[in-house]
This record gives C-alpha cells, sequence and structure tokens, in this order.
C-alpha cells in the first residue's frame, strides 16, 4: 500500500487499517478497473469515513485509492500541499471522494510541488487530517489533488478549516486555508450539491417531489473583493491601469458624509470554466440548466455572466441539450427564486457566488434536512470529479465521542460521497457492475431510512425536536450496520 501517493511519506494509516481492506476476498467483489484518489478527514466524520469503508465499500468492491489525509494536523503539517496534491490527483484520475474537513480562514501560501507522478498505485490514500496537514506544510493537500488530476476521481473525507482556537488546540505551525479552496484552485471546477430525498423525510417545500441541484460559482466576487469604510468627505474613484500604461478613471461616489464602498471582478476564464462545469452537469443529470443573474441593475458585470454562458451555450451545448430534450435558460434571480419555489424540482441551477451560498442552504432546508445533501465538485472537462459530503466535521459529536458517549450521526453524506465517486469512476471505465453497486447502496440508504430506522437528526425532522426521544433513532454503528445489513439482502436477491 502506498500512503498519501509516495513513499517519502510516513504512514498515516492504522495496521488495523490495512489489515480491514486484506481481509475480503476478491471473488465476490466488484472490481473497479481503475484508482480513485480518497482524502481523509477530521473529527467524527473521520470516525465514520472509516466505518463506512469497512461495512459497506471494501466488502463489495475491490478498489485501488489514492488515499490523502486533509485533516487539519496533517494539513498543518504540509503546509497545506496535501490538499493541493489531492486536487491534482482528482484532475488526473477524475473522480474525488472527500471526508468532511475544518476550514481555516487565511491565504493558503502560495508554492507547491506537484508529486503526482511518483504515486504508486495500490491504494492511494491521502490523510487530509490536520495533524497530517501541520507535519507535512499542508504538501500533503498539494499531492491530492495532483493526483486527482492524474486519476480523475477523488474521493473526499470532511476537513477542518482551523481558527485561532483550532490553532492552539492542535498546536498548529499555523492557521491552514481551507483544503476545499486549495483543491477547488487547483482543479478548477464548480461545487454543485444535491439533496437526498427520502419520502419519510418531510420537505419545508412540499411541492418539490425532484431533487434541486445549485451550482456555485465559487471564484471572485464579494469573497475577493476589497471594502473599507468612508470614514469623512471625498471621492471615491476606480482606476484601471492597462498593460501598455493606459488608463481609465470613473468616479464611483462622491461622498459627502461617512460611508461604506466595495469593489469586485471577477474572470473571463473562470466564468467559461463555470459555464462549461454547469452545462456538462445538466447533461448528465438530462435536466435544464438555468443561470440566475442581476443584468438589468449590473448590465456590464452580470452581463458577462449571462453573455459568455450564452456564448458557450450556442457553440458547444445547444445540440447536446436539444438532443438530450432539455433546455437553457438565464433568469433574473429574484424571478428565478420564485419559480423555484412554486416548482416540483428537477433542475441545475448555475448560481453566482453570494447567490450560491445562500441559495444552497435554503434549497437543503427546503427538503428537510442540512444533512443530506451530497457535493460534487465537476470540472469543466466534465471528466474530473471530486466527490464529499456538503457537511463539516460534526465537532459535537466528536468530543461526545471522545467521552466514550454514543452519538447519533448521520453518515448518508458521507456514503454517498463514495458512491457518487464511484458511480463517476464506473461511467468513466465502462463498468456498469461498479455503477450497480453504488445505486444499490444509494438505495440501501434510503430503504433503511423510510422503513424507520435512521439518526436522531432525521427523527426530529419528522417530529421535532420536543417530541424525540431515545428509542426512537438509532446509534451511529448500528445505523450503519442497518445500511449493511439491508445492502447485503439486495445485493445477495
Amino acid at each position: 500500500m502506498v500512503v498519501n501517493g509516495t513513499k517519502r511519506l510516513l504512514k498515516y494509516v492504522s495496521e488495523q487499517t490495512i489489515v480491514s481492506r486484506r481481509k475480503y476476498g476478491t471473488a465476490k467483489r466488484v472490481v473497479a478497473s481503475k484508482p480513485v484518489v480518497e482524502m481523509d478527514g477530521d473529527e467524527m466524520t473521520r470516525i465514520i469515513w472509516e466505518k463506512i469503508k469497512e461495512k459497506l465499500i471494501f466488502p463489495y468492491v475491490k478498489l485501488d485509492c489514492l488515499y490523502y489525509d486533509l485533516g487539519l494536523p496533517h494539513r498543518d503539517a504540509t503546509n497545506d500541499q496535501v490538499t493541493i496534491d489531492a486536487a491534482h490527483a482528482i484532475l488526473k484520475h477524475n473522480v474525488g471522494i472527500k471526508c468532511a474537513t475544518i476550514t481555516p480562514d487565511e491565504q493558503r501560501v502560495e508554492g507547491w510541488k506537484d508529486k503526482a507522478d511518483d504515486l504508486e498505485l495500490d491504494c492511494l490514500y491521502y490523510d487530509l487530517g490536520l495533524p497530517h496537514r501541520d507535519a507535512t506544510n499542508d504538501q500533503v493537500t498539494i499531492d491530492a489533488a495532483h493526483a486527482i488530476l492524474k486519476h480523475n476521481v477523488g474521493i473526499k473525507c470532511a476537513t477542518i478549516t482551523p481558527d485561532e482556537q483550532r490553532v492552539e488546540e492542535f498546536k498548529l505551525k499555523k492557521m491552514w486555508l481551507s483544503p476545499n479552496g486549495t483543491i477547488r484552485n487547483i482543479l478548477g471546477g464548480t461545487v454543485f450539491r444535491e439533496p437526498i430525498l427520502c419520502k419519510s423525510i418531510p420537505r419545508v417545500v412540499p411541492g418539490w417531489t425532484n431533487a434541486i441541484v445549485i451550482g456555485r460559482h465559487a471564484h471572485g466576487d464579494q469573497y475577493k473583493a476589497q471594502d473599507f469604510v468612508i470614514a469623512k468627505p471625498g471621492k471615491v474613484e476606480m482606476v484601471y491601469t492597462a498593460a501598455d500604461g493606459s488608463v481609465d478613471k470613473r468616479l464611483l461616489y462622491d461622498f459627502k458624509s461617512p460611508g461604506v464602498v466595495q469593489g469586485m471582478y471577477n474572470t473571463d476564464e473562470s466564468i467559461q470554466a463555470f459555464a462549461h462545469s454547469s452545462f456538462q452537469v445538466a447533461l448528465q443529470k438530462k435536466w435544464p440548466l438555468y443561470l440566475s443573474t442581476k443584468n438589468t441593475i449590473l448590465k456590464f458585470y452580470d452581463g458577462r455572466f449571462k453573455d459568455i454562458f450564452q456564448e458557450i451555450y450556442e457553440r458547444d451545448y445547444k445540440k447536446q441539450f436539444e438532443d438530450a430534450k432539455i433546455w437553457y435558460e438565464h433568469r433574473l434571480i429574484d424571478d428565478m427564486v420564485a419559480q423555484a419555489i412554486k416548482s416540483s424540482g428537477g433542475f441545475v441551477w448555475a448560481c453566482k457566488n453570494y447567490d450560491g451560498d445562500v441559495q444552497s442552504d435554503v434549497v437543503a432546508q427546503g427538503y428537510g434536512s442540512l444533512g443530506m445533501m451530497t457535493s460534487v465538485l465537476m470540472c469543466p472537462d466534465g471528466r474530473t470529479v471530486e466527490s464529499e459530503a456538503a457537511h463539516g466535521t460534526v465537532t459535537r459529536h466528536y468530543r461526545m465521542h471522545q467521552q466514550g458517549k454514543p452519538t447519533s450521526t448521520n453518515p448518508v453524506a458521507s456514503i454517498y460521497a463514495w458512491t457518487r465517486g464511484l458511480m463517476h469512476r464506473a461511467k468513466l471505465d465502462n463498468t456498469p457492475e461498479l455503477e450497480r453497486f453504488s445505486k444499490s447502496l444509494e438505495e440501501a440508504c434510503v430503504e433503511c431510512i423510510d422503513s424507520g430506522k435512521m439518526t436522531k437528526d432525521l427523527v426530529i425532522c419528522i417530529h421535532g425536536m420536543a417530541n424525540t426521544k431515545e428509542g426512537m433513532y438509532l446509534n451511529t454503528e448500528d445505523f450503519l450496520q442497518a445500511i449493511a445489513d439491508q445492502l447485503e439482502r439486495k445485493l445477495t436477491k
């Protein structure tokens, strides 16, 4: 086994884990013909991640995994290189499956070195847990990203993004940035979130009988803006100095009293990648695609999004959409929100950065549970993906676990991180058996929940906090076992 994609790094996976992966025979297992990039994470999701593999993945699938530890300590240890390497691994191998991670709030240090060519593919595992990120100065993240670039499939556990408190808790070298951001910057894709639907979980928006997939353009806009407070009267001007020395200067506002100001940007290259990823997801889902902007007000800024999407659609995708009997439309954001609420779902919604940040949570809650959302990073080529749960590392449950107390932590989104990554691997390699297994595992999760076997958070969705009592829900281990039992029944029919 090669851990973190290279023999030069320490072995960060336990001997118990290695044994658990070796003990399964191969006669009855589905074979994945090419590897995926696996990225481990932090806290409670890391605990659950290992159990998912032991109970639900490796007993049924013979799979080469490129493992990257994105736990916060390991990101810190590698100066966040592990996150970058994980992203490149996804680009290379097309599919990434990611555990939830903790996200820090400072900028990532530039300057990483691609290690992907050093990979020996037995089980390519990258430990993105925080201790290992710290130990490798986050190099492990960079290595994982490069492995994804090479193998096209990355599967990631949730990770910690540290703040000051986490730096002190883990005794980190520095406040490492979000591994998700590092990976996304290397892969250049768009994150698409989709709800996991169960009949037994009531929906806040009852009419949403089909899923709504939200694609967020997580680049620029308010999130990379410069803003400051105006303390006294004066003029604010925007100045563009071209490479040839020419200058374009425009008055933004002549302040007569204190106020605030903001300047933001985006790039054609990033918008084009966003458009391609969105069209690719719509074609894969065979659902219509809508882009929402406010181009009537932001005629040049939002108008650029509208124009680029339309140009790419006409040039590259119109015939494919027509053949699939789906369509693309641009809509104003306020009209789109109203139409989404009235709709039955069943479409892909491409959102600008802020809109996607807000609407992804609105949609998640509208379907009943923030913990029942998939998250897939789709690259513009349509071949390279990284999948993970849309939630964090479940710190509160991890504190209970550390005290030896049982938890009732919902593992479904982390299971779907595996199934969505494996389904993409199956599609790339034309291995229908692997696709059938992945779909069977997803069905087993939903069937367990709809039969009344579920974790506490889902019982609360149905009955409310005040009416939820012990005995109405399963703990984490028992719920995973119930899914494993249901999967076994499905596969042995």
